[in-house]
């Protein structure tokens, strides 16, 4: 019975919160940093390039999100994604 209380306070609050950042938008977003998820796989990279080191094979990154942007990572079966 306490528990399933505890439970309904808990989602009420959670609730309230994320309608509280909802109405708030980007306008009050100044100063805060905002974290991208970044997904935990790691594709078949073989080497990845840049271009700021020209045609030169970098050590390979697990996924776009982890590789710098403008980078390709060049994928074992021979394809390659743009980041």
């Amino acid at each position: 019975m306490a528990a399933d209380r505890l439970h309904s306070i808990t989602c009420a609050l959670l609730l309230i919160g994320v309608m509280l950042l909802a109405g708030q938008g980007r306008e009050g977003m100044e100063g805060i940093a905002v974290a991208a998820a970044c997904p935990d796989y790691c594709l078949e990279v073989d080497y990845m390039t840049c271009p700021s080191s020209g045609a030169e094979q970098l050590p390979a990154s697990c996924n776009c999100c982890l590789a710098p942007k403008g980078c390709t990572l060049h994928l074992s079966d021979g394809t390659q994604q743009t980041c």
